[in-house]
């Protein structure tokens, strides 16, 4: 006989009766739930899937916002939820979401039962890894759907998915386009930071997300800084909806945990006071906050160049959204960092161990300032978080103590400030790119600060751009084109009120007449001379002929409107506002028809005439008027002949330039040679010098001269006339000389004047020597007695 083969048959049916029984058992406590007695998730009415999740990710005690609203989420009550940040609102509406899910016994069959919409795709990410960890044993699908991913691998699996996580662009680019989205079925819809979601920049996307979705579906709201607008509530067509606010009553908004403080700095101070903190905050992780995208990515860059000893990431809205992942995981790792940053990290994001938030830009209101502080000391560990304000801020600070932050000012220590301007100078100075970056940095920062709705406190004005663009490493300011657009329209806005002006004082001028010719009023005369006379300026127009006298002097008055020429009758003439846009194109045809040639240089000679310059100009006469012939094309005879002719003046100019070059090269010789014969003379009369003092000397001796000769008997006698002549021809010599600026000739020696020179140094030597015998006998003879 053959073996029957035993089959092994499980009784699906069992075991769906005791999961049926379990739920029913879970559902019929959830009105027991007494918030004041629960502690630990174990103490809730959750499943043991559940349960399991969240003791394997340490997850045992519960917040205050989680005791207070999962008990009423369980019940299917709307809720807008209200804590503060870092106080576990993740939880509060993940762990409703799975429960309620698994209770209805959801499988991927049903499609679409949860829909979570967050502001950013950080958010996003976070809260689908913060579902897979506590999720991890139940049979329920999920899917992660933000911008900047593979949208056909999305399109596939849509219809797959039990809880969608996404950002509203993406949600709604799926609704529009995707024909596996369906959300028919929907249970729960949860908003995460639902201010933001709200608010003025998704409420377009929002409008068109909520009417796709159905009607009869449970609603959850989680914020910071909860929404309590009606219109919003409207939108959304809650039903009762219960509001949790556990720190509604408490004495600050910010954590308790969480030092703030803020100090007002100069616009052109700012960098070099990031770069000292950076710098005396090197074993910290400090996550920076600027207000655009642009600011952000030139912080980094010139940081990353300037080496401060720390890690630098950078985190914008601008990145590849898989570069963002990574940035985000890379700084959640690091135990010392600093993560600049846009406001796309100030909600939500739950970064580990964060010291410092710095906020270089002031926030936009008290909720930005709130979220963005709150990225530090969450659940109970402590942070600090340091704000920058403009003298011109000032008032911010009021408009937070109204909303219960407690925060103190603090002083800058001037000695610790270290500025790395000239490095950023030089750097930018090499870099073009860099260079680029910054001024694109400048503009950003001055276009977030113009579109500031709060005026009282974000004024564009009060703002030193000169001294910011130097501070950024800029030598030049950048141009701020879209102030200057408003600018422009301020002043045509003028210019029409004006006119309208104008036409209301010649309608009621004109009533006046009528009722009454000759019932003027010395006020409403001179008002109307005034506004004539402007109006005689703005049109270029002249009410008399003769332009001879001064500009400012009344030519006609008390005139009648039917005397004033059709100019100002006609209404399109006064429109002063319809003016031509100016484009680049327009500026530079103007420029061509005036025949301006733009950064050109002309010398002119000391005569007035101008200097051409052979190297840029063509210089010949035939060269010049082929130049101005406006013939096309090339003419290769008469270009030749113009060759021939630049070249004759070339050549001409070359030997201009040797014969210089020889002159220099004689003058260098001429100077050289009299520097010897100076020298030489020089030697001589030290030579001169000598011999006088010797001949001083021998004076003193007295030398016997009586057998010297006359010189009158032998020469004779000198005739004055002579002396006079002498005299003259000297003096003559001697103007001319200092005419000339030469040295003074020299007085050369004869052999005979020099041997009778020697003869007098030798006999003043023996009388010496005569004399010096006798000394030494005359003291022999006395030491001898």
């Amino acid at each position: 006989m053959a073996k029957k083969n035993k089959v092994k048959v499980y009784n699906t049916k069992k075991k769906h009766i005791s999961e049926t029984k379990i739920i029913t058992q879970l559902q019929s406590k959830y009105n027991d739930i007494d918030e004041t007695r629960i502690i630990k998730f174990s103490d809730l009415p959750l499943s043991s899937r559940t349960l399991k999740g969240l003791a394997e990710n340490n997850y045992i005690e519960m917040t205050d916002i989680q005791k207070q609203s999962i008990g009423l989420a369980l019940r299917g009550n709307d809720i807008l939820g209200a804590a503060k940040t870092g106080s576990g609102k993740t939880l509060a509406f993940l762990i409703p979401v799975l429960e309620i899910l698994y209770c209805k016994q959801w499988s991927r069959l049903d499609g679409l039962g949860a829909l979570v919409i967050t502001p950013t795709r950080e958010l996003a990410y976070q809260i689908y890894e913060t579902l897979r960890k506590v999720g991890s044993h139940h049979d329920i699908s999920a899917g992660l759907i933000i911008g900047g991913k593979d949208l056909k691998f999305e399109k596939k699996r849509m219809d797959q998915c039990n809880i969608v996580i996404c950002t509203p662009g993406r949600l709604l680019q799926h609704m529009d386009e995707n024909p596996l989205f369906d959300c028919v079925n929907m249970q729960i819809l949860i908003l995460d930071e639902a201010d933001r979601c709200l608010d003025m920049g998704f409420e377009q996307t929002m409008n068109s997300i909520i009417e796709n979705l159905p009607p009869k579906r449970q609603t959850l709201l989680f914020s910071a800084t909860q929404t309590r607008s009606v219109k919003d509530l409207a939108r959304l067509s809650l039903k009762d909806p219960m509001y949790v606010s556990v720190h509604e009553h408490s004495t600050h908004t910010t954590p308790e945990t969480l030092q703030q403080s803020y100090v007002i700095c100069a616009l052109e101070d700012k960098v070099s006071m990031l770069w000292s903190f950076l710098r005396n905050h090197l074993k910290q992780k400090v996550i920076v906050f600027f207000s655009s995208c642009k600011q952000v990515k030139y912080a980094y860059e010139i940081f990353c160049r300037l080496r401060p000893g720390i890690s630098l990431l950078a985190l914008y809205g601008t990145l590849h959204q898989l570069r963002r992942m990574e940035i985000y995981e890379t700084f959640c790792k690091k135990q010392f960092a600093v993560l600049f940053a846009t406001d796309i990290a100030a909600r939500g994001l739950d970064f580990p161990a964060v010291n410092w938030v710095v906020q270089m830009d002031c926030p936009e209101d008290a909720n930005a300032y709130i979220h963005r502080a709150g990225r530090t000391a969450r659940f109970k560990s402590g942070g600090e978080s340091l704000l920058v304000l403009l003298p011109s801020e000032e008032s911010m600070i009021d408009k937070l103590k109204e909303r219960k932050i407690p925060i103190s000012m603090i002083q800058i220590n001037p000695n610790k400030l270290q500025n790395p301007q000239r490095k950023m100078e030089a750097l930018l100075a090499r870099d073009v790119s860099l260079k680029e970056s910054a001024q694109r940095a400048f503009v950003a920062y001055v276009k977030s600060v113009f579109l500031m709705k709060d005026k009282e406190v974000f004024n564009v004005r009060a703002l030193n751009t000169d001294a910011f663009a130097r501070s950024l490493g800029l030598a030049i300011p950048p141009r701020i084109r879209f102030l200057q657009r408003m600018e422009q329209k301020r002043l045509s806005s003028k210019n029409v009120d004006f006119k309208e002006q104008i036409t209301n004082n010649e309608s009621n001028n004109y009533i006046h007449q009528e009722n009454s010719p000759n019932s003027f009023n010395d006020e409403d005369s001179e008002k109307d001379e005034n506004i004539k006379n402007q109006m005689t300026k703005t049109n270029n127009f002249a009410l008399d002929d003769s332009d001879d006298d001064d500009i400012l002097t009344l030519k006609r008055k008390n005139i009648n409107i039917d005397d004033i020429p059709e100019v100002f009758a006609n209404d399109d003439n006064l429109d002063l506002n319809k003016k031509k846009a100016v484009t680049k194109a327009a500026i530079a045809k103007k420029i061509l028809r005036k025949k301006i040639v733009p950064n050109k240089r002309t010398t002119f000679d000391e005569e007035g005439e101008r200097v051409l310059d052979p190297t840029k100009v063509k210089v010949s006469d035939l060269a010049r008027q082929y130049e101005n012939e406006e013939e096309s094309g090339i003419n290769i005879e008469i270009a030749k002949q113009v060759l021939r002719e630049e070249d004759r003046f070339d050549k001409q100019r070359f030997r201009q330039k040797i014969k210089e070059k020889h002159k220099e090269e004689k003058r260098k010789l001429k100077a050289s040679k009299k520097k010897e014969d100076t020298d030489q003379f020089s030697d001589e009369e030290n030579m001169e010098n000598i011999d006088d003092n010797n001949g001083s000397e021998s004076e003193q001796s007295e030398p016997d001269l009586s057998w010297l000769p006359d010189p009158d008997k032998i020469y004779g006698k000198e005739n004055e006339n002579n002396k006079d002549t002498l005299e003259d021809s000297e003096s003559e010599e001697y103007e001319e000389e200092s005419k000339i600026h030469r040295p003074p000739k020299r007085k050369l020696l004869t052999q005979d004047n020099y041997k009778r020179i020697k003869k007098k140094q030798k006999t003043a030597i023996d009388i010496e020597n005569t004399h010096l015998k006798a000394d030494e006998e005359l003291a022999l003879q006395l030491l001898q007695n």
